[in-house]
Order: structure tokens, then C-alpha cells, then sequence
């Protein structure tokens, strides 16, 4: 798989107005530790269901032999704040010893920590590369995050990093976080993003605290799962293009916006079992072609009733549409029981497995 996209912990120092996640936020004693101890307790087993090999064919390379040429993939460790103290420790470090060491003898794995950056040490930062990080990639350079509104602001902060980052023999990432093969430089590297009006999350998902706070600006010719960190390309595992967003939780999703129910869990199936066992669907077809109004075509919603049900008002009465609001309502309504059957027959198939590799010892 070309990307993977990891919320690591809902834990967060912020609690911002334009976040399409409520729950990251700050959380205290108890409740801190209730959330760090379940990152603690599902990692390893997420580890263990991710792809064999983190890479991917390139359908942009095509190699000498006629097929394409093969390249590393990458996961993004994500929080939330993935360098908090208190998941730093417990989560983030020992989360990328594992990863280094699955992928080690398995083609590899090219791994960004993205992080606000108002955490960062000339020690944490030597601490990351040290351990094998990739790129470390700072978000929230934008006038949503506190202390950062004003041009001004944002070059003296882009400065005072980029200070760390190059004294620790880092380079600028020369390709923008919109650019899908921005991962394919040499690193150690180091990039900023934000929501700005340039940038595909500019206009803000209907989601979260940005979708209570009446944030979105998005409209119906604003698709989402049409592009890079959106539904498009994630049923295609082998090739490029392809992305999938895991929660702390397990669940998987098709895109980082999340659809209304997750793809399946980590917790109990392979990651590409989930993603195989809905190959041919053609809800999620649809969606990985990047046209989620062609969801329900087979199911008996014409693109006119998706387009119809992508309407709404948000929470102050305004008036609103977006694809997103669509597709929640569709797997609401219809894709409860089609994902309940992928995943009886993903335990049926492992039963299965586990009688024939039984009877194959006994017979042996």
C-alpha cells in the first residue's frame, strides 16, 4: 500500500474551533490515561494486521520488465498530538520501534510524524530520526490555530523549526503536501501545511467541531473523496494512489474525512482482507473511483436522490450541501448490513483457514 494514515490517540493539548475530530481534545488524569492505555493496548495488534510489505506499484513508473516499478509506501503517525509526553513515551516511540522492525526485512517503510511543532525539542526532534522517522510533518500553520493567525506569525514559527530541523541535518521537504509523490525524496525531511484557502482542506470537512461551529465554506462541486487523503484509489491496495486512515480504536476508513461506519476493524482482520472482501461492491467502488453520488446506483438511489440527500442545514440553520453529508446518510441507511456480511465472511474465511492448516498438521 502506497499510505496509510494513523490517529494514533485522541489525545491533544488543543482544542480547535475548525477540528474535524471532536474528541481530539485535552484530556486529564483519568480520562488521559483512559485514552492512552487504549492507543497502549491496540497498537500492537493493529501492527500485526497492517500489509506484509509497505509498498506499492507505481503506475507512473513503468519498469523495464513491463510491469511497474515498486516503492516504498508510508504511514503518517497522527494524533491528535502524537508528541504529547504523555504518548510520546507510552505510544508514538514504541509504536515506530515496531513499524522499523516489521518492515525492516520486508521492503521497508518510510514514516511521518505529523505534529502541531509547538512540542518540538532539538531533542525530540533527534529522538524521532534516531529511531528511523522519515519526515516529520508539522500542521495547523494556519489562521484556525491559536497564536498562529497573521502572516507574520506563521513565517517567525516556520523559522524557528526549520532553526531545529536543519540542526539536525534535515531538509525541506521542495514538493507541498498536496502533491501525492511528495514522499518519494530522500530524507530526513520536514514540510508545513495548514487549512489555508490554497489547500484541499481549506474549505473545511463537515465534520467535528468545524461542522458544529458552521466552519465548512465547502459545496457540492467541493468532492472530497475526488483526491489524495479522500476515497479515491484506497480499494487498490497494490498500486499508487491508494490510502486507507485507521482510528486509535482499529476501525479503518476509506478516507481521513471517515465515512458514517468504519470499513471494518484491525482488531480482528488483516487490513487487506477488509479492503479484498470489498472489491466488486460497488458502493465502495464508487467511492474509490471518486464518485461517491454514484454510490447507491444499485442499490435504488439515482444520483439525483444522493445529490438530494447531500443537502442540509447546519447547526445554526444555514443552508448547506456537500457530498460528505450524502455518503453519511447512505451508509446509515444502506451499508450497515452490506459491511455485517463482509465481515461474517471474513470470519467464515478464516475458520475456514485455520481447519485447513489444523487438518494439514494432523495429517502431517
Amino acid at each position: 500500500m502506497e499510505s496509510i494514515y494513523w490517529v494514533t490517540s485522541w489525545a491533544c493539548h488543543r482544542r480547535c474551533r475548525h477540528c474535524y475530530e471532536d474528541r481530539f481534545r485535552p484530556y486529564v488524569r483519568g480520562a488521559l490515561q483512559a485514552v492512552v492505555d487504549e492507543a497502549i493496548r491496540n497498537f500492537p495488534r493493529i501492527v500485526a494486521n497492517l500489509p506484509d510489505r509497505m509498498t506499492y506499484l507505481d503506475l507512473d513508473s513503468p519498469g523495464p520488465d513491463g510491469g511497474f516499478v515498486e516503492k516504498v509506501g508510508r504511514i503518517v503517525l497522527s494524533g491528535g498530538e502524537a508528541l504529547l509526553v504523555d504518548v510520546r513515551e507510552s505510544v508514538t516511540y514504541p509504536l515506530i520501534d515496531a513499524l522499523v522492525a516489521r518492515y525492516r526485512e520486508n521492503g521497508g517503510v518510510k514514516l511521518v510524524v505529523q505534529t502541531t511543532g509547538d512540542l518540538l525539542t532539538q531533542t525530540i526532534i533527534e529522538e524521532l530520526l534516531s529511531r528511523g522517522v522519515y519526515m516529520i510533518s508539522v500542521a495547523g500553520v494556519d489562521d484556525f490555530h491559536v497564536g498562529l493567525k497573521g502572516v507574520d506569525r506563521q513565517i517567525a514559527y516556520r523559522a524557528r523549526l526549520t532553526t531545529m530541523f536543519n540542526g539536525a541535518g534535515m531538509k525541506l521537504s521542495g514538493l507541498s503536501s498536496q502533491t501525492r509523490k511528495w514522499h518519494d525524496e530522500d530524507g530526513p525531511l520536514f514540510s508545513f501545511f495548514g487549512a489555508t484557502p490554497d489547500s484541499w482542506i481549506g474549505k473545511l470537512w463537515p465534520r467535528g467541531r468545524a461542522w458544529a461551529n458552521g466552519m465548512s465554506t465547502a459545496t457540492l462541486a467541493d468532492n472530497f473523496c475526488n483526491r489524495w487523503s479522500g476515497g479515491l484509489n484506497f480499494l487498490r491496495h497494490r498500486y499508487s494512489g491508494s490510502e486507507v486512515s485507521i482510528e486509535p480504536t482499529g476501525d479503518l476508513y476509506p478516507c481521513c474525512v471517515k465515512t458514517k461506519i468504519p470499513l471494518g476493524s484491525l482488531l480482528e482482520d488483516r487490513l487487506t482482507d477488509i479492503l479484498d472482501s470489498l472489491v466488486g461492491e460497488p458502493a465502495f467502488e464508487a467511492i474509490s473511483m471518486g464518485h461517491p453520488e454514484r454510490m447507491g446506483i444499485a442499490y435504488g438511489w439515482s444520483e439525483e436522490a444522493f445529490v438530494g440527500r447531500s443537502r442540509t442545514a447546519t447547526p445554526a440553520g444555514r443552508d448547506y450541501a456537500n457530498l460528505c453529508i450524502g455518503c453519511d446518510a447512505f451508509h446509515e441507511e444502506m451499508l450497515g448490513p452490506i459491511l455485517a456480511e463482509a465481515r461474517m465472511k471474513r470470519r467464515r474465511k478464516r475458520a475456514m483457514t485455520g481447519s485447513a492448516r489444523k487438518d494439514t498438521h494432523v495429517s502431517a
